[in-house]
Formats: structure tokens, C-alpha cells, sequence
């Protein structure tokens, strides 16, 4: 059979990875086509453009770059009528899928949708959207089947697919790792700015202000195999920080701690067992406009699975140097870390065992057999 994927994100490229990993097992004969990133195409897909050129972040931004958006969906239709699918799969990236779905749905191309728009977060008008032009939800956090169903909205919960991904990496140990990348002895501190050009540039000088202050640490950022290494250093600057592109997991679970940018690293900081801070700063008007819209307590993921503040989010205007030294400070050593380690135990089994890829790859399948 054939496919069409829609991913528009470093995570979206990730988990469309291990998707289309399983489909090849179980549809030997399967051809892909997708929009991703090198993830995807190392797995057999054909990707048709690349993540990096879609990652909006805001709605400032987004208003900004709207002609390069409505030429991105024109594309995408033609390029989806030419290749015919049997199925068309949306991850994510919810702006640009739910307006492709629509039309697929209108062409009579079968749509199934893979981790969720957040719509228990804002737009909640967009739930009359997926019930009309996606035919089958595929969910990945535990209360998202609840919510659906308080919508008379059947949909199918498959587990978290970053269980998946962690099982596949080879987690080295702090000592492995600095032997592995000439480090010294000093515990790893990690820095994870995000994957979008204007969220790192954000995100990052306010990191780089910690290792100056913490020269018994090494501070390793985790870049973004989408930019370039000059693209960092210009950031950083002077700031004793090493960068390491594509080895963000390695990084992670060799990590004393980490300060994350909110998304969904802030989960896979904690099921790998990383205490972090998590934050975040957009444009004022883009984050002016998130305060009217969104609906949720927390921005982490961390947070919202377990429904309780386990890691400090800090946001906006409270991102920045001083909060961030008091925050880092009670993540290092203490009973502040030792209870966020706990609570980080009770998220991993609330998610249960892993197989998410693999039961998405075969409802995707089944449901096609069955039309």
C-alpha cells in the first residue's frame, strides 16, 4: 500500500521514523512518501521537504511567513493527488495537518491522525474539525481517550511512541560518554534550547549564563541537526559550552541535570531520568495571545501527565538569570531532586510499557484492510 506522512517537527520526524520502521515490517511491499526529516528517510521514506523549512513558532511569526505557509499547502495537495495514497498520516503540527486533512477528506483519501492535536489545550472548536475530516485518531497520552469520548469521538490510545525510542538508543553512562567525546571528569549539564531558529535564540543566551557562574560542571548543548555549528556559536558566544549535534538522548542520560525548552523534550528528559528545568520564551504578542487561549495548568508534558507541578516551569519574564541560578541550584543535589526523580517514576508508569509505534503501524493497517 502507499502512504503519505505529514510530520513538520524534529519530534515529528522521530516518531514518523518508528512508524514507518513497523509498516515496513508488517507492509514489506509499502511505499512512502513523506514530509519530515533525515529520521524518515533513513527508515525508506520518500521525504519531499525536509522539517526544517516549516517550523514556524508563534502566532506573530506564523503571520509573518503566511505566504510561505499557503505555498507550503498548495504544494502538499498536488503532491498528495499525484501520488494517490492509500492513506494520508498526520503527526502533529496541527495548523498545517488539520487544513490538509480537510481537503483529503473532501478528495475521499482515507486520513488517520498520530499524536494528537492539543486541543484539550486550546482551539477545543478544533475537535469538530478531526471528527469530521480525520476517520481514525490515533492518541498518545493517557487522558486524551477520555477526552475524545466526552466528544462523542471514538479514538485509539497506542502508548507514548518516546518509550519506543529510548528502548532503540544505547544509553551510556556519564564515564562512557566522556570517554566517548574527550570530556573531563566534571558531572554534564545539559542544554536543550529547542529545535526552531527562534525559539534557540531565546532560549539560549539566558542558558549560557549558568556555566561562568558553575565551573565545577560541563555544560553540552544538544543541537539541532537541522542548523549548523556556527549557527550555535554565534549565540553562545564566549560561554564555555560544548556542542554536540544528534545525541541529544546520549547527552540526556549522561546528564547530572538539564535546563529544557518546553516541548516535547520535557518528557523525554524525564523518562530518561534527567532533573531539569523547563523553559520558555516567545515574542510578547505571541505570549500575550497563548495567556488568553490556552486553557491548561502547565506547559510541560511532564506536568500535565501528572497533573501536578513535578518539574519548575519557568516562563516568559520569569526566565531569566536569577530565577534560572535558584532554579538549577535545587535540581543539583537535595531533596528537591530526589522527589522530582520520584514523581518521574509514577509518569513512566502511568505511560505503561512501549509499543505505541508498533500498535499504530497496525491499526493504520488494519483499518485500510477493512475498507
Amino acid at each position: 500500500m502507499k502512504y503519505y506522512i505529514i510530520a513538520g517537527e524534529a519530534s515529528g520526524d522521530l516518531h514518523g521514523s518508528n512508524l514507518i520502521r513497523v509498516i515496513k515490517e508488517q507492509d514489506p511491499q509499502s511505499q512512502i512518501r513523506a514530509w519530515g526529516g533525515d529520521l524518515m528517510a533513513k527508515q525508506g521514506a520518500e521525504v519531499v521537504k525536509h522539517y526544517r523549512d516549516l517550523a514556524f513558532m508563534g502566532f506573530v511569526e506564523v503571520l509573518f511567513n503566511i505566504k510561505t505557509i499557503i505555498g507550503n499547502m498548495s504544494f502538499c495537495k498536488k503532491d498528495i493527488e499525484n501520488f494517490a495514497p492509500d492513506a494520508v498520516i498526520f503527526i502533529d503540527y496541527p495548523g498545517f495537518n488539520l487544513n490538509i486533512a480537510s481537503w483529503c477528506h473532501k478528495k475521499g483519501f482515507k486520513t488517520f491522525y498520530y499524536i494528537s492535536p492539543q486541543v484539550w489545550a486550546w482551539k477545543e472548536g478544533r475537535v469538530k474539525t478531526i471528527k469530521k475530516n480525520i476517520d481514525h485518531m490515533l492518541v498518545i497520552l493517557p487522558f486524551e481517550k477520555a477526552f475524545f469520548q466526552k466528544h462523542n469521538y471514538n479514538v485509539d490510545y497506542v502508548g507514548h511512541p518516546l518509550l519506543d525510542a529510548l528502548e532503540q538508543r544505547h544509553a551510556p553512562t556519564a564515564e562512557e560518554f566522556q570517554k566517548l567525546y574527550g570530556l573531563d571528569s566534571r558531572p554534564v549539564i545539559a542544554l536543550l534550547p529547542g529545535s526552531r531558529s527562534q525559539e534557540i535564540k531565546a532560549m539560549l543566551p539566558t542558558m549560557c549564563t549558568l556555566p561562568a557562574l558553575y565551573p565545577q560542571y560541563q555544560f553540552i548543548l544538544a543541537a539541532a541537526p537541522s542548523h549548523d555549528e556556527d549557527f550555535y556559536k554565534k549565540i553562545i558566544g564566549s560561554a564555555d559550552v560544548k556542542i554536540l549535534a544528534g545525541q541529544t538522548y546520549q547527552i540526556l542520560s549522561a546528564a547530572h541535570a538539564a535546563l529544557v525548552t518546553s516541548g516535547t523534550a520535557t518528557l523525554e528528559t524525564a523518562l530518561i531520568g534527567t532533573p531539569q528545568v523547563v523553559c520558555y520564551k516567545g515574542s510578547p504578542i505571541s505570549y500575550w495571545i497563548g495567556r488568553m487561549v490556552v486553557k491548561v495548568k502547565y506547559i510541560s508534558l511532564v506536568n500535565l501527565i501528572a497533573d501536578a507541578p513535578v518539574v519548575k516551569e519557568l516562563i516568559q519574564d520569569d526566565f531569566n538569570r536569577s530565577l534560572l541560578r535558584f532554579e538549577f541550584e535545587k535540581i543539583l543535589h537535595g531533596e528537591y531532586r530526589e522527589k522530582m526523580l520520584h514523581e518521574y517514576a509514577q509518569i513512566r508508569h502511568t505511560l505503561g510499557d512501549g509499543g505505541a509505534s508498533k500498535r499504530a503501524a497496525q491499526l493504520i493497517i488494519r483499518y485500510l484492510q477493512e475498507k
